[in-house]
């Protein structure tokens, strides 16, 4: 059979770590859907009476904000006005005050220091914060803000398979790993070893890294 184990909304989680946002970080230790908390506060109204539809833009709003969306995009992305768009936006970072905060000076941080850097230490350098041209620099800024939180993601997952890899030799698995996306670890495995397998990976991927 194929067994999969994927990480759930690591970036957002990642993102709550880094920015130290009270709020996002209540949200996800209290098991919550963060999508349809984020639509409560931004549409403002109770989680019960959150519709799929606002759930659905709510979290391109989250997922936006990890990649440096504007209003623009995100408005094309959702099909909404950009005026909306904006709303929604401005909302967000409202209600996650800690995502702005944190936006905000790991764009200084990276004009000060010419790099950004993952929560194991990985750089990316950005001489394209200093481009006369305009475009560039707004590419400097948005890539300063996500590389920290995909990159930790990307760090994360890479761990978790090397770690995979080491125990399926050193436990005399008969499943191998087949396929790594995104944030998914994928395996063949023989129904005997299901079992076995899922609690060794959950443990292996859950214990890569403490975050709030």
């Amino acid at each position: 059979v194929l067994v999969d184990a994927d990480y759930s909304q690591i970036e957002l989680r990642v993102l709550a770590h880094m920015a130290d946002d009270a709020a996002m970080i209540d949200a996800f230790n209290s098991e919550a859907d963060i999508h349809t908390i984020t639509a409560s506060q931004v549409f403002n109204m109770p989680p019960e009476l959150v519709t799929p539809l606002m759930r659905s833009r709510a979290k391109a709003v989250n997922f936006g904000i990890v990649y440096g969306i504007g209003a623009f995009s995100l408005a094309k992305d959702i099909g909404v006005t950009r005026k909306e768009a904006d709303q929604y936006i401005k909302g967000y970072l409202a209600h996650y005050a800690g995502v702005q905060r944190y936006m905000d000076r790991v764009v200084q941080e990276a004009k000060e220091q010419g790099y950004v850097s993952t929560l194991f230490g990985r750089r990316r350098y950005l001489p394209e914060l200093t481009a006369s041209n305009a475009n560039l620099r707004a590419f400097g800024e948005r890539v300063a803000r996500n590389m920290p939180i995909q990159g930790t993601a990307a760090d994360i997952i890479k761990i978790a398979m090397a770690r995979v890899s080491r125990r399926l030799e050193e436990e005399g698995f008969a499943a191998h790993m087949i396929l790594q996306v995104h944030d998914e670890l994928d395996f063949e495995c023989p129904i005997d070893e299901v079992e076995r397998l899922t609690t060794m990976v959950r443990d292996a991927m859950e214990h890569v890294v403490d975050l709030r």
